[in-house]
């Protein structure tokens, strides 16, 4: 297809303004990975590039991130205690990194991709706000002027020994750059505040003359294929590295796909799934010959690349090719780069990456919802990311099951062999949607302008991908929807956020969103996390099918008119 030349303005420009976010990320990644800031830009080069030719969404930033990076910074620890140094075990790392990037080929070709969408919410709540912790706990000794240790056990143990001590300057330039971070936004957005906070650190250090650990020099130039220590791997090291290949491949389409659904959001696109993987899988084995850490879709990068006007490819490629000037003409620069300020950057990043969202409904959502995600939180911080988030799925479906059983047994009765009666509100209005047919698919038509989507069965997270197609289906004369709620027993937390993301997608659209029928456990939900008032206000919100129809025969009063028709 040939390229729209409207969009190179937009495509330019965002790959400019992402690749200057990913840039200071990509060398902070890099020194925490434990391989050095240039394997971050080795990285983010090949990823940003290569993803970007041949992934399957359109407008994404790829390159290294928080959860590569954690796993990362772990495999380069098991390689310096297997082979005695980092330079005799970096076969063991890139080999890694290679299989990690083949695996992800695999996964593409075979289409896994599109079953990641049915990951239970909790699952990836809990995991995305453990590594976010991890990020912060590991970010601590450098924000102190120390060496970090490679685990979180180690940060926090640390803190029991004697031979450390505070350097106040690294201290103050860390929290200097965190703040400068957080308040530049409040000035202008049109600078990003990455770059300014990194700037603005490593300014002060300079100015004041202030002796802090920098970042080390890194080599300027293209950097030569490691093919020497790719094949100088033992062995006795092969389970570990398909066992982290696995673990990177894994990691990298969950990390890339969330993104790309982001993406698809914000775009009104639809990402190919396979492609994707594809890839990011050609990127991540292309930075292994190179030395760079693995990468995967990165969510700040591709929502300011689509923010900033990108609508094509050239976007990611830009943001790549960015970095990448940035190697060959600023490398020598880098090494004045205090790692403090580096790690002022991560906590912000860590902070970013917590869900607090789903952390602040802990004591309102399901307490199997509740129970799962503080699993796969703390196995996250403290143990395998991938051994968490499959415990996760395991635990999840099992309580679900659970819950179904128990839902089945409540509702099993026994009587006369009768007709079974109809819904109460079905008879009024049944002859109606029947007149009306089908407006568009799985949505009938009530009456002009309004149309209804039947729910049946528990709103749990298998259910949650179909429902987001609700808002690409609807056609643009519906005015108000309807989601009746009559057979809905039971919500978890993935089924309480989809519909919640829905309604705020219609509201935006301009649609009226009605709720009919919900009781129970699935109303007690809506109201716990607000979507009832918050989003959805009472006065839309009906016990029966009858109730809405009449509310509609009134004419659609607001909530003022109706408190002044009953007064």
């Amino acid at each position: 297809m040939a390229y729209d030349w409207k969009n190179l303005k937009g495509d330019l420009f965002g790959g400019l303004v992402a690749g200057i976010i990913a840039l200071p990320l990509a060398l902070a990644f890099g020194v925490q990975s434990g391989l050095g800031a240039e394997a971050g830009l080795y990285g983010g080069i090949a990823v940003g590039i290569f993803a970007a030719l041949l992934g399957g969404t359109r407008t994404q930033a790829s390159g290294p991130t928080g959860p590569m990076t954690v796993v990362s910074a772990s495999i380069v620890v098991y390689a310096i205690s297997a082979a005695g140094d980092l330079k005799s075990g970096l076969g063991i790392v890139l080999l890694s990194f290679l299989a990690g990037g083949v695996f992800q080929i695999g996964l593409g070709l075979l289409g896994v991709g599109r079953y990641v969408r049915y990951f239970p919410y909790p699952v990836v709540s809990g995991f995305m706000s453990g590594v976010g912790v991890i990020i912060i706990l590991l970010q601590l000794w450098p924000l102190l002027g120390e060496k970090s240790p490679k685990s979180t056990l180690g940060v926090v143990t640390k803190f029991g020994e004697s031979d450390w001590q505070i350097n106040w300057a690294a201290v103050g330039l860390g929290l200097f750059t965190l703040v400068v971070n957080y308040l530049f936004p409040k000035v202008t957005k049109k600078v990003p505040s990455v770059l300014v906070a990194l700037l603005a650190g490593t300014g002060a250090a300079l100015l004041l003359g202030l002796d802090v650990p920098t970042i080390d020099d890194i080599p300027s130039g293209l950097p030569a294929p490691q093919f020497d220590a790719l094949f100088d791997v033992a062995a006795e090291h092969y389970l570990f590295v398909l066992q982290s290949g696995l673990t990177l491949a894994l990691l990298g389409s969950i990390d890339s796909l969330l993104t790309s659904v982001i993406a698809d959001n914000l775009t009104r696109d639809r990402h190919d799934s396979r492609r994707e993987l594809i890839g990011q899988g050609v990127g991540n084995a292309i930075a292994a010959v190179f030395g760079g850490i693995p990468g995967a879709g990165a969510t700040k990068g591709t929502v300011v690349n689509i923010n900033a006007g990108a609508k094509t490819r050239l976007s990611g490629v830009t943001h790549g090719l960015f970095q990448l000037a940035a190697l060959l003409g600023a490398g020598a620069l880098v090494s004045y780069i205090p790692l403090s300020v580096l790690a002022g950057l991560l906590i912000s990043v860590g902070i970013a990456i917590i869900d607090t969202k789903g952390l602040k409904h802990l004591t309102d959502v399901p307490k199997a919802d509740a129970a799962v995600l503080l699993v796969v939180f703390v196995w996250t911080v403290f143990g395998n990311l991938i051994h968490a988030v499959a415990a996760g799925v395991v635990l999840a479906s099992v309580l679900f099951m659970k819950k179904a059983a128990d839902l089945i047994e409540a509702g099993s009765t026994v009587s006369p062999l009768d007709p079974e009666p109809v819904w109460e509100d079905e008879s009024a209005g049944a002859q109606t949607e029947a007149a009306a047919g089908t407006a568009a698919a799985g949505l009938p038509a009530a009456e002009e302008g309004v149309f209804v989507k039947h729910l049946y069965g528990p709103l749990f997270f298998g259910f949650s991908a179909g429902f987001r197609d609700l808002v690409e289906t609807l056609p643009a004369e519906a005015e108000v929807v309807v989601i009746r709620g009559e057979r809905v027993p039971y919500i978890d937390q993935s089924g309480l956020y989809t519909l919640e993301d829905a309604a705020l997608a219609l509201t935006r659209k301009g649609k009226s969103v009605v709720l009919t029928g919900f009781r129970g456990q699935p109303l007690d939900m809506l109201r716990r996390v607000e979507l009832i008032p918050g989003l959805i206000p009472e006065a839309r919100v009906f016990d029966t099918f009858a109730d809405f129809r009449a509310w509609l025969r009134a004419g659609k009063p607001e909530p003022a008119e109706e408190a002044n028709a009953s007064s």
